[in-house]
């Protein structure tokens, strides 16, 4: 393999325990954004081209197992081990709702439609609860056989993905008969389950194996052993011609889609690796560690565009990227500033 100088990657600190799950939000009008899940309880939303931090989502008593956010970008949720999920205002960091759960809640996704939320956990039970209808009790999904580690929607909201803790295999649920149409069998519990882009595959990792499943008929369509235990793999989601993954070796390995073989290697943690996922448009990476840090690794033009990587261009992008960080900070900071006053007001009472 030819050695390629590899550019630094963008090391995003504020964690203080391990980063356990990493959630890109689709391109918005106002960029796209990244949001960790740490075991420090505080997820954190940042700029997902530059990394910078925009703000802290606090609230929660316990350790953050899972987070996402809405297709536009305008709300997070968390599921955490102090059994809630919560729902968040996106743009101010304030507590829309906490949702109360019987135990740990380890994995929580939006709906495509974003009028809904799915949660899955310890409890081995999937509840659907209605974002339109907070207060309303959630609907339960037919028993899991094991506690829940991942979920995802699929199939525009008709189909929800599951997968366990302690057994392997992916399990697939049809939405209206609440029931197991398919399991995806795999020998080991799978750590990672990603529905790609535009919704032909589902990424999973399971022990020293990354597997590609259809994921509108759902045969296996490949599967490559990995050089250690990966925890978690994601699939470039413009040309689909690469993957990466990430695990207990420390390092992000960079895979051909096609052949399996390995085309790149990035090292720099110096912990497990926990989460990988690519950004929207595949221009970069992020990855997650027992080290507490997220870092962001690029990979370079994936085609060549002239409005793109002219150096006006990339002038403008920053320019743009820079005054939408401004935006939400001080949107963050406006929401502290309120809070504080009406602290001040009731201590005046």
């Amino acid at each position: 393999m030819d050695k390629k100088k590899v550019a630094a990657p963008l090391i995003c600190h504020g964690h203080s325990r391990p980063v356990v799950d990493l959630f890109y939000s689709p391109i918005t009008p106002d960029g796209f954004f990244l949001i960790s899940a740490s075991k420090d309880s505080t997820p954190m939303l940042r700029n997902g081209e530059t990394g910078d931090w925009i703000g802290t989502f606090e609230g929660h008593k316990g350790a953050v197992w899972s987070c996402c956010l809405d297709i536009n970008a305008l709300r997070a949720a968390s599921g955490s081990a102090d059994f809630t999920a919560k729902l968040w205002d996106a743009l101010t960091g304030d507590v829309l709702h906490s949702f109360e759960h019987k135990h740990i809640v380890r994995a929580c996704a939006f709906s495509e439609d974003t009028h809904h939320l799915l949660t899955g956990g310890i409890e081995k039970l999937l509840r659907i609860f209605d974002l339109n209808r907070p207060d309303a009790p959630p609907r339960e999904v037919d028993k899991s056989p094991g506690s829940v580690r991942t979920v995802a929607w699929l199939h525009s909201d008709q189909t929800i993905l599951s997968s366990c803790t302690d057994i392997g295999g992916v399990r697939l649920w049809d939405l209206r008969s609440g029931k197991i149409v398919r399991t995806l069998e795999t020998k080991s519990p799978v750590t990672s389950a990603e529905v790609s882009q535009d919704g032909r595959y589902i990424t999973t990792a399971d022990g020293c194996t990354v597997k590609f499943w259809d994921a509108n008929h759902f045969g296996l369509v490949k599967s490559y052993d990995m050089p250690c235990n990966v925890e978690s793999a994601s699939l470039e989601p413009k040309l689909g011609n690469k993957f990466i993954a990430g695990g207990e070796d420390m390092w992000i390995h960079v895979f051909d889609f096609h052949t399996g073989e390995q085309i790149g290697c990035n090292k720099g943690h110096h912990g497990p690796v926990h989460c990988v996922r690519f950004s929207p448009g595949g221009e970069s990476y992020a990855s997650g560690s027992e080290d507490g840090t997220v870092r962001i690794w690029q990979t370079g033009p994936l085609y060549h565009n002239e409005n793109d990587t002219s150096p006006n261009g990339l002038a403008e992008k920053s320019k743009l990227a820079a005054n939408e960080v401004t935006l939400k900070v001080d949107s963050f900071h406006i929401a502290e500033e309120r809070k504080t006053g009406e602290k001040e007001k009731a201590a005046d009472v």
